[in-house]
């Protein structure tokens, strides 16, 4: 099977550089256009992919070499590109920032050579002229299997300050694809953890992402860009697929009827739990699994016919008082656990379950209480399981990713979830009954068992 999306990686020399608004405002403008725009992000990053969702109605997918694995890298963007007349990936951090300590790993720069794309280079000109074209000769020489196949220069103050821009770049053999002005209506607030998701403002995400649009297509040669993505080359490979990557032996399935349904997995959702990867539900679902959606600030029961409950990641440290208030839920969430049910919880997840966070009472199915901290915990890590799970049995090794402003202080009892082997040796989360719950995000593609698994102890439970 050869993939041949036309494709663009979007990178930037460093963060902030604006990034997220070239790379949403182009996908908007494309799909304003007519076109299917598959929308792609580099890393482990869960909010820009709302935002691209909003830009283009498709789901936003995540490409992330140290959590999945480079030969993942392709099968997976063909599989989110599948039926699309273009594709744009938003780079992370700099454009040859990865894993720390890992070479060029989870980079830009790595995924671009992967996916066989051009690169757009979206330069912050706010404080320079000439040297411009230093930078960008720098990036563009240092690699030379990375094609630097555009400059787009933003935050330009005036006509003068681009003609200065232009004419240094005219020395460095890369063409200038677009030019943006200081336009601080499409900025997007942020907070401790980066930009407020989608989910939690959606009317304004939606008039900036607008404003995005425009101010792309204003500025932008969409033409010249679709020309640079066409000359992508093509991809050899079947497109990822979670059917098969679930798939057992027959002699392997439990036993059950045709006519019997799954079981009914519960999904947490709404502005509180917005951190999820899009495979993930369709694992579980290829793996059986009726996969039903909740929203914890809002609904005081679970789904009926809950046999399983997926609580991923989010910022329920803002909606501490909402989630408290709902006592309804919070104890149907305890009993279901109780009842030794299949539960796993991924950062804010944990948070929910433990008995208290910043003082307010939460679900109480971990003995443990959790508060805000000053100190950002962020970076890859490497895990082993340490015991048997509804996730993982004893031995499993999964790559994974932390990222939180909160702090967990056990009680006794659980089990560690996980042996964190790099950077540093520690153990982290917790296991008890069928919960499995800790601040280790994961990306189930990478480990399909997780999903199977999970369904198993589910019909089992």
């Amino acid at each position: 099977m050869v993939t041949s999306v036309p494709r663009l990686v979007v990178a930037a020399p460093c963060s902030g550089s604006g990034k997220t608004t070239v790379a949403t405002g182009l996908m908007a403008a494309f799909a304003e256009r007519g076109l299917a725009v598959s929308p792609h992000k580099v890393g482990p990053d869960y909010i820009d992919p709302g935002y691209h969702a909003l830009a283009t109605g498709r789901a936003g997918r995540n490409l992330d070499a140290y959590l999945c694995g480079a030969e993942l890298i392709g099968p997976l963007f063909a599989h989110g590109a599948r039926g699309c007349d273009l594709a744009v990936v938003e780079g992370v951090m700099g454009l040859y920032d990865g894993a720390a300590g890992e070479g060029e790993l989870a980079s830009t720069a790595q995924v671009a050579k992967l996916l066989r794309a051009p690169v757009v280079l979206v330069v912050d000109a706010s404080s320079q002229s000439r040297s411009v074209a230093a930078l960008v000769h720098g990036f563009a020489s240092w690699d030379p299997e990375v094609r630097i196949g555009g400059v787009i220069l933003n935050k330009v103050a005036s006509d003068r300050h681009e003609e200065l821009l232009r004419d240094a770049l005219d020395c460095a053999g890369v063409p200038v694809l677009g030019v943006l002005r200081r336009a601080p209506q499409v900025d997007t607030p942020s907070r401790h953890l980066g930009l407020v998701p989608v989910a939690e403002r959606r009317a304004e995400a939606v008039a900036a992402v607008a404003a995005m649009a425009a101010q792309v297509a204003d500025g932008c040669d969409l033409e010249a860009l679709i020309a640079l993505a066409r000359s992508a080359g093509a991809l050899s490979g079947a497109a990822w697929d979670a059917a098969e990557a679930v798939e057992l032996p027959t002699h392997d399935h439990p036993t059950r009827s045709a006519e019997k349904r799954g079981p009914r997995v519960a999904v947490a959702g709404g502005p509180a739990f917005t951190f999820s990867y899009a495979e993930h539900a369709e694992l579980l679902t290829a793996a059986g699994a009726e996969v039903v959606a909740f929203d914890p600030l809002r609904d005081e029961q679970l789904p009926a016919g809950t046999g399983g409950l997926v609580i991923g990641g989010g910022f329920p440290e803002v909606y501490a008082p909402e989630l408290s208030a709902n006592e309804p839920l919070r104890k149907a969430v305890a009993e279901l656990a109780s009842a030794g049910a299949p539960v796993a919880a991924e950062c804010a997840g944990l948070l929910y379950l433990a008995r208290e966070l910043d003082g307010r009472p939460m679900c109480g199915v971990i003995d443990a209480v959790a508060r805000m901290d000053e100190r950002l915990t962020l970076g890859y890590r490497d895990a082993v399981a340490l015991g048997d799970s509804v996730l993982a049995a004893a031995g499993t090794r999964m790559r994974g990713h932390e990222f939180h402003r909160t702090v967990v202080e056990p009680g006794a009892g659980p089990s560690p979830a996980w042996g964190m082997r790099a950077p540093e040796r520690r153990v982290e989360g917790f296991v008890q009954q069928g919960v499995h719950a800790s601040y280790l995000h994961t990306h189930w593609a990478s480990e399909p068992g997780v999903a199977r698994r999970f369904v198993e102890r589910c019909l089992t439970s």
